[in-house]
């Protein structure tokens, strides 16, 4: 029996390619209604109309098209299921194999701020996301597209013989977001109607608690989030309430951590532990070692000035030694894997102090892009969290790092990239002994970071988040005793800095990727 394909688009382009594709190289039925028939035959494609196969006449001024056992009996039926099969020969139902759908044009006619409400109404689909939803949910027999860009893709793995299992819930996952991001639409934009007060997109996401205030405190905030997922999945142990400058300084914070691992049962194996501070976002002390202790010990002795009134994680069970480091040190916020209790003896004491339990498994379950709000919007990206390959790095001077110099600018490229930019971190021996964040040009962060490092350290190294335009950094950071340094390279200039490096001894890695902070 030949495989069929329902096609009903509102956008066509790609239709006829496709549908003729379908045809005439796999042997595919084409069942179709309305303007999608209409656009089909005129092509000279021989088309099922739905109404034909049905026997009902498409009624209400197209409204009810699609809706009929016949379409959803074809679409739903399970073909690994002996009763669903039996069945449809007993209804006299065909199965569906392919359904390519994509609907009415609802954003776009409400773009126009003049539209009218009934005008907007009526590119309400109802029929398509019906049949978008059913091929999604039987995705185990049926493929589903919603848009033209699949197209190409869907017809390369049907020559190839890939539209498998694996390959059709990927279908499903793109329709069902098709559909929530069209339900979407018209709540918001129904919402801005009646109800111009409110945020349903915002509110899709559970709501957590009602912050004591925002950023500062004529400012209000709430706090949306899954239960179980990142933050709403911590256990707070004890402390003040937490405040939206807290959860902004926490979300820095085990960012910064994760580079150097964030599991329970790794923890207390691991010959390495890491200890991250945080102040206004930025990691200020971050530290790696053997000892927990001794990692939260460095940590803070990178910077204790800023450290005061910061927030630290650490990626291993903390017991009492470390807690021990922290009793005369005022910190908003402690976050662990894990607390052993003789450590939350020491620190119940510091009563106002926030400490957090935030399990592997709630990182897990985040969400694992970053959105951000912008006005009347809001943007959304792929996390930075792409793990380090050396293999891809490239040695540009003349001089190699030696291996602790290679081990420091590792770690330093991971604490770099979450410094916001412009950039710059130096380290040695595993610790961070200068931060410069945040200013308008490279030297001028370069400068904050020399700086605060000098005279801790005879050999150090830094790190970059972007590239040098000019080989001023290098030859500040030559004064300081920087002997390797680490960035993306890329510059038009590049030739410049590596020169100043190699007439003044220096080690420099050119990493090919970027890490911005905005």
């Amino acid at each position: 029996m030949a495989p069929i394909a329902l096609l009903s688009v509102s956008n066509k382009d790609g239709l006829l390619p496709l549908a003729k594709t379908l045809h005439e190289k796999h042997g595919f039925k084409l069942l179709s209604s309305g303007g999608t028939a209409k656009a089909l035959e005129e092509y000279g494609l021989p088309v099922i109309r739905v109404a034909d196969y049905t026997g009902s006449p498409e009624i209400l001024d197209g409204r009810v098209k699609t809706l009929h056992p016949r379409i959803h009996g074809g679409i739903l039926a399970d073909k690994t299921n002996s009763k669903h099969v039996a069945e449809l020969t007993e209804q006299n139902i065909e199965q569906i194999d392919l359904v390519v759908v994509n609907l009415y044009p609802f954003q776009e006619t409400i773009s126009n701020p003049k539209v009218k409400w009934e005008e907007a109404i009526e590119k309400i689909d109802i029929g398509g996301p019906t049949m978008v939803r059913a091929a999604a949910k039987n995705h185990s027999s049926v493929s589903i597209l919603t848009k033209p860009a699949q197209y190409k893709l869907f017809l390369e793995a049907l020559d190839q013989r890939l539209v498998d299992e694996k390959f059709r819930q990927q279908l499903a996952l793109e329709a069902f977001e098709h559909t929530a991001t069209y339900d979407l639409a018209i709540s918001r934009w129904i919402s801005s109607k009646i109800q111009p007060e409110s945020t349903p997109w915002i509110e899709a996401i559970p709501h957590k608690q009602t912050l004591r205030y925002g950023e500062n405190p004529h400012q209000s905030a709430v706090w949306y989030s899954h239960e179980s997922a990142g933050w709403g999945g911590a256990k707070q142990i004890q402390g003040k309430e937490l405040s939206t400058n807290n959860l902004l300084d926490l979300e820095a914070a085990i960012s910064t951590l994760r580079e150097f691992g964030y599991e329970v049962e790794t923890s207390k194996q691991s010959s390495s532990k890491a200890a991250v501070v945080i102040k206004h976002t930025n990691p200020c002390g971050v530290a790696v070692h053997s000892s927990t202790k001794e990692a939260l010990k460095r940590a803070l002795d990178a910077d204790r000035v800023s450290a005061f009134g910061g927030i630290v994680a650490i990626n291993a069970s903390v017991d009492k030694e470390t807690a021990n480091q922290l009793n005369n040190l005022f910190l908003e916020c402690l976050v662990a894997p894990a607390f052993e209790e003789e450590a939350l003896e020491v620190l119940s004491k510091k009563k106002n102090l926030r400490l957090l339990k935030l399990s592997p498994d709630s990182l897990k379950k985040a969400e694992s892009n970053h959105i951000r709000s912008i006005s009347g919007g809001f943007l959304v990206q792929e996390l930075d969290n792409q793990s380090i390959n050396q293999e891809e790095w490239q040695i540009a001077t003349k001089r190699s790092p030696n291996k602790d110099e290679m081990r420091d600018l590792t770690f330093a490229w991971k604490h770099v990239k979450h410094v916001r930019s412009n950039a710059i971190v130096v380290a040695t021996s595993e610790q961070s002994l200068g931060v410069g964040a945040g200013q308008m040009n490279r030297v001028g962060s370069a400068k904050l970071a020399l700086e605060a490092a000098e005279g801790k350290a005879s050999s150090l190294v830094l790190a970059s988040d972007g590239f040098f335009p000019f080989d001023d950094t290098v030859r500040l950071a030559a004064t300081y005793g920087v002997k390797a340094i680490i960035q993306p390279g890329g510059s038009i200039r590049d030739k410049d800095s590596i020169s100043a490096c190699d007439e003044l001894g220096i080690a420099m890695v050119f990493t090919g990727r970027r890490h911005f902070l905005h």
